[in-house]
């Protein structure tokens, strides 16, 4: 069964892509996120989990 393109050319496109540094992520302040925990607790009423519908 033939390959369908070459395995010479894997790579091509990420290898041409310029590489562009992350901006780096801040957490949120602890007030921040137990507000945010509350609102979905309380607010919502979401169940812990996964399946929080």
């Amino acid at each position: 069964m033939p390959t369908h393109g070459s395995l010479s050319k894997a790579g091509k496109v990420r290898s041409q892509t310029p590489k562009i540094q992350g901006t780096p992520k801040t957490a949120p302040s602890p007030k921040t996120r137990n507000r945010r925990n509350y609102e979905k607790r309380v607010t919502l009423q979401r169940k812990p989990g996964q399946n929080w519908m």
